[in-house]
């Protein structure tokens, strides 16, 4: 999967979480990729440059960075 629709779907579940207010949507936001995403998904997105997502998005990318082992992350 290509970056841009990793970066489309994590802002369209920021985006639909929103409604809950900033800090319950960046917790559940961070909460649906760690349970849906594929590992490689989460290292794609964790290693991009993360300015195409939302505020919530980056926030709940941000958030669960220091949790996948860098084994994960895609090699450079």
């Amino acid at each position: 999967m290509d970056i841009a629709s990793l970066h489309f779907m994590a802002n369209q579940i920021a985006r639909n979480l929103a409604v809950g207010g900033e800090d319950a949507a960046i917790a559940a936001t961070a909460q649906h990729i760690t349970d849906f995403w594929d590992p490689r998904m989460k290292a794609a997105i964790f290693a991009s440059d993360q300015a195409a997502l939302s505020p919530i998005a980056r926030a709940a990318v941000e958030r669960l960075a220091p949790f996948l082992p860098r084994k994960e992350w895609p090699q450079s």
